[in-house]
């Protein structure tokens, strides 16, 4: 996969078509919104969705840990889809990331979805991380300093392709910050044009639109056109 340079803050950092950024000066791999056992918990409610949502994610993480070999893996918050999700991870998925904490440091951030830490499974939990330049946090705040990474708000793309019209994940930036894809099997989107999301960056930015092995980066106007 080709991974595309994107420049925050001073720092080089890498988009990875996967869904991932990875910092290269500090061997950091972020990923956001896993949203772990979301059909566990959709089931609970009598919804049934395929239970394989766990196991597709952690599946995907493990390829990107074997490519970038972190020293260090940041969740970005929603992690799980609610504050009982690790109860409800299997055995072997547990012992998975059990075993990726062992062999790196790992901080879950917290979200809305999972708003305590997650228990037996290893790692730290904070609200926000600071390193260097660079705050990550579950959701950007409006005001925050040039330098923030996020997640939270899953955007997407849809795009006219032939005589349909194709939806997207993708990375929004600008000069100040990063909003992340959501990683997770389970996980819908919201529109980059969206209020909610354009509000961030009200001078425009650029999207990278996730492909199967490289990204596409256009401006966020583009997208409406």
């Amino acid at each position: 996969m080709n991974a595309a340079p994107l420049h925050l803050a001073g720092e080089r950092l890498m988009l990875d078509p996967a869904g991932a950024l990875y910092w290269p000066a500090r061997e950091m791999l972020v990923v956001s919104d896993l949203h772990l056992e979301k059909g566990s918990s959709f089931a609970r409610r009598g919804t049934l969705l395929p239970p394989w949502d766990t196991r597709a994610t952690i599946d995907r993480l493990m390829v990107l840990l074997r490519h970038w070999r972190p020293r260090v893996l940041v969740a970005l918050g929603d992690s799980f889809h609610d504050d009982g999700g690790v109860g409800r991870l299997p055995a072997a998925e547990a012992a998975r990331l059990g075993a990726i904490a062992a062999g790196l440091r790992l901080i879950w951030v917290r979200g809305n979805h999972d708003p305590t830490p997650p228990e037996g499974l290893g790692g730290e939990s904070v609200a926000a991380l600071e390193e260097g330049a660079l705050v990550f946090r579950h959701q950007a705040e409006a005001r925050a300093e040039p330098g923030e990474i996020s997640g939270h708000f899953h955007p997407k793309v849809a795009m006219p392709a032939r005589a349909t019209t194709v939806s997207r994940p993708c990375f929004v930036a600008d000069s100040r910050r990063v909003v992340m894809p959501a990683f997770g099997a389970y996980t819908g989107g919201l529109d980059v044009a969206d209020p909610a999301l354009a509000r961030l960056f009200p001078r425009g930015g650029r999207v990278f639109l996730l492909g199967r092995e490289r990204l596409f980066s256009f401006t966020v106007g583009a997208t409406r056109r």
